[in-house]
């Protein structure tokens, strides 16, 4: 029995997130990093609910209990614990991106301003 094969992949590279947002494909992209790191640079059609706070927001995401979600942050670290997290409250696709928005900046669009 290959109970890895039965779990449910934790990343997603940024190719794969590009693809999906070129597509028209719904789902919810979560960027888990503070305010000011998503002033500074985030992805468009992003919606920013900082790690710091999700606990104390996590209604705000009720509407995507049965929705494809990919999470990103800075590196990956915190949209990996988001994730996790995510799962155990009962959100079934939740995804995070590999390399956050850096990766994302080298990657997809350079354009995007590295930090």
């Amino acid at each position: 029995m290959q109970a890895d094969s039965d779990q449910p992949k934790l990343e997603i590279d940024t190719q794969q997130v590009k693809a999906r947002l070129d597509s028209g494909e719904s789902f919810l992209l979560l960027d888990c990093r503070e305010q000011a790191e998503y002033d500074l640079v985030h992805i468009e059609k992003s919606m920013l609910l900082p790690m710091s706070e999700l606990q104390a927001r996590l209604g705000e995401l009720d509407d995507y209990r049965d929705t494809s979600v990919v999470v990103y942050c800075h590196l990956g670290g915190r949209s990996l614990q988001v994730t996790h997290w995510l799962r155990q409250q009962g959100f079934q696709d939740v995804v995070s991106m590999a390399g956050g928005i850096d990766a994302w900046s080298q990657a997809v669009d350079p354009e995007k301003p590295r930090y």
